[in-house]
Protein backbone atom coordinates (compact mmCIF):
# COMPACT_ATOMS: atom_id res chain seq x y z
CA UNK A 1 0.00 0.00 0.00
CA UNK A 2 1.47 3.71 -0.98
CA UNK A 3 -0.66 6.54 0.26
CA UNK A 4 0.61 10.43 0.18
CA UNK A 5 -0.03 13.52 1.90
CA UNK A 6 0.60 16.57 -0.26
CA UNK A 7 1.52 19.59 2.07
CA UNK A 8 1.92 22.77 0.97
CA UNK A 9 4.17 24.86 3.59
CA UNK A 10 3.76 28.78 4.23
CA UNK A 11 0.02 29.55 4.83
CA UNK A 12 -0.18 32.76 5.86
CA UNK A 13 3.31 34.36 4.57
CA UNK A 14 1.54 36.34 1.59
CA UNK A 15 -1.84 36.44 0.33
CA UNK A 16 -0.59 35.07 -2.59
CA UNK A 17 0.93 32.33 -0.97
CA UNK A 18 -2.61 31.91 0.75
CA UNK A 19 -4.44 31.74 -2.41
CA UNK A 20 -2.49 29.77 -4.26
CA UNK A 21 -2.62 27.26 -1.29
CA UNK A 22 -6.43 27.17 -2.20
CA UNK A 23 -5.85 27.03 -5.34
CA UNK A 24 -3.72 23.90 -4.85
CA UNK A 25 -5.71 22.48 -2.86
CA UNK A 26 -9.70 22.75 -4.56
CA UNK A 27 -8.50 22.04 -8.06
CA UNK A 28 -5.22 20.15 -7.49
CA UNK A 29 -3.38 17.49 -5.37
CA UNK A 30 -2.82 19.79 -2.10
CA UNK A 31 -4.31 17.75 0.97
CA UNK A 32 -3.01 19.48 4.14
CA UNK A 33 -1.34 22.57 4.85
CA UNK A 34 0.57 24.32 7.75
CA UNK A 35 -0.03 27.49 8.61
CA UNK A 36 2.90 30.29 10.42
CA UNK A 37 1.18 31.78 12.74
CA UNK A 38 3.73 34.53 12.75
CA UNK A 39 3.07 35.16 8.77
CA UNK A 40 1.73 38.58 7.94
CA UNK A 41 -1.29 37.00 6.32
CA UNK A 42 -2.44 34.84 9.06
CA UNK A 43 -5.46 36.31 9.91
CA UNK A 44 -7.12 36.09 6.06
CA UNK A 45 -4.72 32.62 5.61
CA UNK A 46 -6.93 30.96 9.07
CA UNK A 47 -10.49 33.20 7.52
CA UNK A 48 -9.50 30.93 4.14
CA UNK A 49 -8.78 27.65 6.19
CA UNK A 50 -12.06 27.65 8.15
CA UNK A 51 -13.61 27.27 4.49
CA UNK A 52 -12.03 25.04 3.56
CA UNK A 53 -13.46 21.72 5.18
CA UNK A 54 -11.36 19.48 3.26
CA UNK A 55 -8.06 21.12 3.76
CA UNK A 56 -5.94 19.66 6.64
CA UNK A 57 -4.42 22.31 8.56
CA UNK A 58 -1.12 22.06 10.80
CA UNK A 59 1.33 24.95 12.28
CA UNK A 60 4.32 25.77 10.88
CA UNK A 61 6.44 26.11 13.54
CA UNK A 62 8.68 29.08 12.78
CA UNK A 63 12.13 29.56 14.77
CA UNK A 64 14.31 31.29 12.08
CA UNK A 65 13.67 34.07 10.30
CA UNK A 66 10.63 37.10 11.01
CA UNK A 67 9.21 37.68 14.32
CA UNK A 68 7.96 35.83 17.49
CA UNK A 69 4.23 34.80 18.88
CA UNK A 70 6.15 36.02 22.27
CA UNK A 71 7.82 38.96 23.55
CA UNK A 72 11.79 38.56 22.85
CA UNK A 73 12.40 39.35 26.04
CA UNK A 74 10.72 36.09 27.13
CA UNK A 75 13.24 34.46 24.39
CA UNK A 76 16.38 35.59 24.87
CA UNK A 77 18.20 32.56 23.27
CA UNK A 78 16.32 32.82 20.30
CA UNK A 79 16.20 36.46 19.39
CA UNK A 80 18.15 39.61 18.76
CA UNK A 81 16.42 42.75 17.79
CA UNK A 82 12.73 41.63 18.06
CA UNK A 83 13.75 39.27 15.39
CA UNK A 84 14.60 35.82 15.36
CA UNK A 85 18.36 35.71 15.98
CA UNK A 86 19.88 33.36 13.40
CA UNK A 87 19.70 32.57 9.59
CA UNK A 88 20.00 28.42 8.71
CA UNK A 89 23.77 27.82 9.07
CA UNK A 90 23.59 30.33 12.34
CA UNK A 91 20.58 28.25 13.71
CA UNK A 92 21.87 24.92 12.97
CA UNK A 93 25.44 25.69 14.37
CA UNK A 94 23.49 26.68 17.97
CA UNK A 95 20.96 23.70 17.97
CA UNK A 96 24.06 20.84 17.82
CA UNK A 97 25.81 22.59 20.13
CA UNK A 98 23.06 23.33 22.59
CA UNK A 99 23.24 27.03 22.14
CA UNK A 100 19.41 27.21 22.17
CA UNK A 101 16.74 27.32 25.43
CA UNK A 102 14.84 24.08 25.42
CA UNK A 103 11.95 25.61 27.52
CA UNK A 104 11.92 29.00 25.20
CA UNK A 105 11.43 26.52 21.97
CA UNK A 106 8.58 24.89 24.16
CA UNK A 107 6.71 28.29 25.20
CA UNK A 108 7.15 29.63 21.51
CA UNK A 109 6.17 26.63 19.86
CA UNK A 110 3.08 26.06 22.52
CA UNK A 111 2.41 29.72 21.24
CA UNK A 112 1.94 29.40 17.90
CA UNK A 113 0.26 26.48 18.07
CA UNK A 114 -2.76 28.31 20.37
CA UNK A 115 -2.67 31.12 18.12
CA UNK A 116 -3.77 29.08 15.36
CA UNK A 117 -5.85 27.19 17.82
CA UNK A 118 -7.77 29.86 19.04
CA UNK A 119 -9.29 31.08 15.79
CA UNK A 120 -11.36 27.41 15.70
CA UNK A 121 -8.82 25.16 13.87
CA UNK A 122 -7.99 22.08 14.73
CA UNK A 123 -4.25 21.84 14.28
CA UNK A 124 -3.73 18.44 12.37
CA UNK A 125 0.19 18.10 12.88
CA UNK A 126 3.23 20.47 12.94
CA UNK A 127 5.91 21.04 11.03
CA UNK A 128 8.86 23.55 10.90
CA UNK A 129 10.06 26.55 8.78
CA UNK A 130 13.31 24.90 7.13
CA UNK A 131 12.73 21.67 8.36
CA UNK A 132 14.28 22.62 12.22
CA UNK A 133 12.55 19.72 13.90
CA UNK A 134 15.50 17.92 12.39
CA UNK A 135 18.19 18.49 15.10
CA UNK A 136 17.23 16.52 17.82
CA UNK A 137 17.50 19.20 20.27
CA UNK A 138 14.76 21.18 18.61
CA UNK A 139 12.59 18.51 17.87
CA UNK A 140 12.37 17.14 21.69
CA UNK A 141 10.93 20.27 23.21
CA UNK A 142 8.77 20.63 20.10
CA UNK A 143 7.10 17.44 20.38
CA UNK A 144 6.31 18.78 24.03
CA UNK A 145 4.56 21.79 23.13
CA UNK A 146 2.57 20.13 20.50
CA UNK A 147 1.34 17.25 23.08
CA UNK A 148 0.62 20.08 25.28
CA UNK A 149 -1.55 21.47 22.74
CA UNK A 150 -3.21 18.12 21.84
CA UNK A 151 -1.22 17.92 18.54
CA UNK A 152 -0.39 14.26 18.15
CA UNK A 153 1.05 14.25 14.33
CA UNK A 154 4.56 15.33 13.07
CA UNK A 155 6.20 15.78 10.18
CA UNK A 156 9.13 12.87 9.44
CA UNK A 157 11.43 15.33 7.25
CA UNK A 158 13.89 12.37 6.52
CA UNK A 159 13.08 10.81 2.92
CA UNK A 160 13.84 7.69 1.61
CA UNK A 161 18.52 7.18 0.70
CA UNK A 162 17.46 7.67 -2.75
CA UNK A 163 14.40 10.37 -3.51
CA UNK A 164 14.88 10.00 -7.48
CA UNK A 165 16.49 7.82 -9.85
CA UNK A 166 20.22 8.61 -9.87
CA UNK A 167 19.20 9.62 -14.29
CA UNK A 168 17.22 12.71 -13.00
CA UNK A 169 20.08 13.71 -10.48
CA UNK A 170 22.73 13.50 -13.07
CA UNK A 171 20.17 15.31 -15.84
CA UNK A 172 20.04 18.20 -12.87
CA UNK A 173 23.61 18.77 -11.58
CA UNK A 174 21.90 21.68 -9.42
CA UNK A 175 20.60 19.07 -7.29
CA UNK A 176 23.32 17.75 -6.00
CA UNK A 177 24.12 20.15 -3.48
CA UNK A 178 21.00 20.10 -2.25
CA UNK A 179 20.91 15.92 -1.93
CA UNK A 180 24.12 15.86 -0.52
CA UNK A 181 23.03 18.50 2.29
CA UNK A 182 19.79 16.43 2.47
CA UNK A 183 22.11 12.57 2.95
CA UNK A 184 24.33 14.71 6.09
CA UNK A 185 21.37 15.96 7.14
CA UNK A 186 19.96 11.96 7.59
CA UNK A 187 22.49 11.33 9.76
CA UNK A 188 19.63 12.47 12.99
CA UNK A 189 17.01 10.32 11.65
CA UNK A 190 17.44 7.58 13.89
CA UNK A 191 16.87 9.97 16.85
CA UNK A 192 13.80 11.45 15.25
CA UNK A 193 12.36 7.82 14.89
CA UNK A 194 13.17 6.69 18.45
CA UNK A 195 11.77 10.46 19.82
CA UNK A 196 8.26 10.39 18.23
CA UNK A 197 7.98 6.43 18.78
CA UNK A 198 8.78 7.27 22.67
CA UNK A 199 6.41 10.07 22.53
CA UNK A 200 3.14 8.22 20.62
CA UNK A 201 3.59 10.76 17.80
CA UNK A 202 2.15 9.49 14.19
CA UNK A 203 4.99 10.31 11.49
CA UNK A 204 4.48 9.28 7.85
CA UNK A 205 7.14 7.28 6.51
CA UNK A 206 9.64 9.97 5.40
CA UNK A 207 9.37 13.40 2.87
CA UNK A 208 9.58 13.81 -0.38
CA UNK A 209 10.48 17.14 -2.27
CA UNK A 210 12.54 18.45 -0.41
CA UNK A 211 15.48 18.09 -2.69
CA UNK A 212 13.77 19.46 -5.73
CA UNK A 213 12.40 22.61 -3.07
CA UNK A 214 13.06 25.59 -5.96
CA UNK A 215 13.34 23.05 -9.03
CA UNK A 216 10.11 21.33 -9.02
CA UNK A 217 8.99 21.31 -12.44
CA UNK A 218 6.16 18.47 -14.18
CA UNK A 219 8.95 15.69 -15.29
CA UNK A 220 10.28 16.01 -11.87
CA UNK A 221 6.86 15.78 -9.78
CA UNK A 222 6.36 12.81 -12.30
CA UNK A 223 9.46 11.44 -11.54
CA UNK A 224 9.26 11.38 -7.85
CA UNK A 225 5.68 10.23 -8.34
CA UNK A 226 6.97 6.69 -10.33
CA UNK A 227 9.49 6.33 -7.46
CA UNK A 228 7.40 6.39 -4.06
CA UNK A 229 8.14 3.35 -2.03
CA UNK A 230 5.69 1.13 -0.03
CA UNK A 231 4.20 2.86 3.20
CA UNK A 232 2.95 6.65 3.97
CA UNK A 233 4.74 9.50 2.75
CA UNK A 234 4.44 13.30 2.54
CA UNK A 235 5.68 15.30 -0.17
CA UNK A 236 6.45 18.88 0.57
CA UNK A 237 5.13 21.92 -1.77
CA UNK A 238 5.42 25.57 -2.07
CA UNK A 239 2.85 27.19 -4.39
CA UNK A 240 2.46 30.96 -4.42
CA UNK A 241 2.09 33.58 -6.62
CA UNK A 242 4.90 35.73 -7.01
CA UNK A 243 3.24 39.12 -6.59
CA UNK A 244 5.04 42.26 -4.77
CA UNK A 245 4.15 41.01 -1.46
CA UNK A 246 6.09 37.70 -2.14
CA UNK A 247 9.06 39.71 -3.85
CA UNK A 248 9.17 42.40 -0.71
CA UNK A 249 9.58 39.03 1.65
CA UNK A 250 12.55 37.37 3.13
CA UNK A 251 12.77 33.95 1.00
CA UNK A 252 14.40 32.32 -1.91
CA UNK A 253 11.59 30.96 -3.57
CA UNK A 254 9.34 33.16 -5.72
CA UNK A 255 9.14 32.35 -9.44
CA UNK A 256 9.18 28.84 -8.55
CA UNK A 257 5.95 29.01 -6.55
CA UNK A 258 4.00 29.92 -9.60
CA UNK A 259 5.44 26.86 -11.27
CA UNK A 260 4.68 24.34 -8.34
CA UNK A 261 0.95 25.68 -8.55
CA UNK A 262 1.01 24.68 -12.12
CA UNK A 263 2.39 21.84 -11.56
CA UNK A 264 0.15 20.42 -8.80
CA UNK A 265 -3.19 21.52 -10.86
CA UNK A 266 -2.30 19.76 -13.77
CA UNK A 267 -4.49 17.31 -14.70
CA UNK A 268 -2.18 14.95 -14.67
CA UNK A 269 -0.82 15.47 -11.80
CA UNK A 270 -3.26 13.37 -10.09
CA UNK A 271 -4.12 10.84 -12.52
CA UNK A 272 -0.13 9.99 -12.58
CA UNK A 273 -1.10 9.20 -8.79
CA UNK A 274 -3.60 7.05 -9.60
CA UNK A 275 -1.99 5.19 -12.37
CA UNK A 276 0.91 4.45 -9.80
CA UNK A 277 -1.86 2.75 -7.32
CA UNK A 278 -1.49 6.20 -4.70
CA UNK A 279 -4.07 6.86 -2.54
CA UNK A 280 -4.30 10.67 -1.58
CA UNK A 281 -4.97 11.41 2.18
CA UNK A 282 -4.24 14.35 4.67
CA UNK A 283 -2.87 14.35 7.72
CA UNK A 284 -6.15 14.23 9.38
CA UNK A 285 -5.54 10.22 8.45
CA UNK A 286 -2.77 9.92 10.39
CA UNK A 287 -3.38 8.97 14.48
CA UNK A 288 -1.53 8.22 17.38
CA UNK A 289 -3.06 7.26 20.78
CA UNK A 290 -1.50 9.16 23.74
CA UNK A 291 1.12 7.04 25.23
CA UNK A 292 1.60 4.41 23.02
CA UNK A 293 3.91 4.63 20.07
CA UNK A 294 2.56 4.39 16.42
CA UNK A 295 3.90 4.29 13.16
CA UNK A 296 2.03 5.50 10.13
Amino acid sequence: MRRLIVNADDFGFTSGVNRAILEAHSHGVVTSSTLMANGPAFVEAAQMAKSASRLSVGCHVVLTDGEPVLETKQLPSLTRNAQFRDGMIGFAARAVTGRMNADEIFSEASAQIRKIQSTGIAVSHIDTHKHTHLFPRILRPLLRAAAACGVRSVRNPFGPRLPLRSSHLLARPSLWTRYVEVRILGGFAGKFREAVDREGFATPDGTLGIVVTGALDEDLFYAIARSIPEGTWEFVCHPGYNDVDLQAGKTRLRQSREVELRVLTLPTAREVLTQQGIELISYRELSAKPGSPQRA
